[in-house]
């Protein structure tokens, strides 16, 4: 029984082996298809952050503007001129520059008392074995169920009863022990190979110089997202001051610093967005400067599962 050869060079495998060769040369590695759904994709982030973007940039060119320009019908994007003046009177405005330092004052301190009541507690729950630790976990997490405005009578009674009305203690310390920062260092942190510590004890190191030396230097991604979310909280809060500030003009944050330079300042919308406009600054810095920390911090905060 004889067994049909096929040479090498016959034609019927060349004809075979043909779409495969042009195939290789177009997809994932190079060819025309990847660069036109490259072309798309990129197409569709700028256009879907154009979108998103378009109020701040709209809010930004008004502030430039005459009061009657932004009311105009319809709408431009450009006024006659920009009005850089605009800015420059915001800055004059008495009390303007002290609701910034308040804040900055606010959200500085409160950050750091956040970071380090988190990062303590947050070590405590995930690294640490002690008797009804899931379940005062479980009880502690159960307070990011409770809407902070049913808090706001009780926690201005304990304001009054400290005498801490009117004073910076009653701006960040209420706000301190939130159940955010310590579920997500507690995340984090239960993500860290139990090996390291381990190492440390044979070492001789004790659990505080454990967590210093080397949970904290692991952990700089979720630190930096708990600082950017909490300095952001303390910057853009509005309710808390406005009730246990009674000087505005010595304790007054921006935000309530806000409100009440539209009052005093009438119907100048112009001016209101310019420092609208001025208030956003400090924050869109440190989101910027850090980014990459964050969408790390973020992408493994979830990863812990010991």
């Amino acid at each position: 029984m004889s067994r049909d050869r096929v040479h090498p060079s016959s034609p019927s495998k060349k004809r075979s082996g043909e779409p495969a060769a042009k195939l290789s040369n177009v997809g994932l590695l190079g060819g025309e298809p990847s660069k036109v759904k490259d072309f798309v994709a990129n197409a569709v982030v700028w256009i879907a952050a154009l979108f998103f973007a378009s109020p701040l940039i709209y809010a930004f060119f008004s502030s430039l503007k005459a009061k009657d320009e932004i009311y105009a019908v319809p709408p431009t994007l450009f006024g006659a001129r920009l009005r850089w003046e605009n800015y420059i009177e915001v800055f004059t405005y008495g009390p303007f520059l002290r609701y910034i330092a308040n804040s900055f004052i606010v959200a500085i301190l409160g950050t750091l008392v956040v970071l380090i009541v988190s990062s303590t507690a947050g070590y405590a729950f995930a690294r640490l074995r002690w008797r009804g630790r899931e379940g005062a976990f479980v009880a502690f997490l159960a307070t990011m169920m409770v809407p902070a405005e049913v808090l706001v009578i009780p926690m201005f009674i304990v304001m009054q009863e400290l005498n801490w009305v009117n004073t910076y203690q009653a701006l960040i310390l209420p706000f301190a022990f939130g159940a955010f920062g310590t579920f997500l260092m507690r995340q984090f942190m239960r993500g860290i190979p139990f090996e390291l510590e381990e190492a440390a004890r044979v070492d001789g190191a004790g659990p505080l110089r454990t967590f210093i030396q080397i949970i904290l230097p692991l952990t700089k991604s979720a630190i930096a997202v708990l600082a950017v979310f909490t300095f952001m909280s303390f910057w853009n809060s509005y309710l808390w001051p406005l009730i246990v500030t009674v000087d505005y003009s010595e304790l007054g944050t921006l935000p309530v610093g806000l409100a009440s330079f539209s009052s005093q300042k009438g119907t100048r919308i112009d001016l209101q967005i310019a420092a609208s406009m001025i208030s956003m600054v400090p924050t869109t810095l440190l989101v910027i400067l850090l980014q990459k920390h964050l969408i790390k911090g973020i992408s493994m905060s979830g990863m812990g599962g010991r």
